[in-house]
């Protein structure tokens, strides 16, 4: 029902939702936005509390270079980004 009324008033599902947004440029740099916290924090991985779910990052020198309430920014070799539930 919610889904439908977003299509017909095109709204984004980041605002509706509250929907985490990646984005991830290369291998070395990503952004994420709507996160709700930080749950293990290793130089091979980071696991964040999304909304819906988990989202957790490996690698190789992971680093979380900055985050606040509504965004962070993780810089490092990034091998895979995997969901969960």
């Amino acid at each position: 029902m919610a889904d439908q009324m977003t299509k017909r008033l095109e709204l984004p599902k980041d605002l509706m939702f509250g929907a985490a947004i990646i984005t991830v440029t290369g291998r070395s740099d990503l952004m994420v936005e709507n996160y709700k916290g930080i749950l293990e924090y290793r130089q091979d991985k980071i696991r964040l509390s999304l909304k819906q779910g988990q989202v957790e990052i490996t690698g190789e020198q992971l680093k979380i270079e900055y985050y606040t309430s509504e965004d962070m920014r993780i810089t490092g070799r990034i091998d895979r980004v995997e969901y969960g539930m």
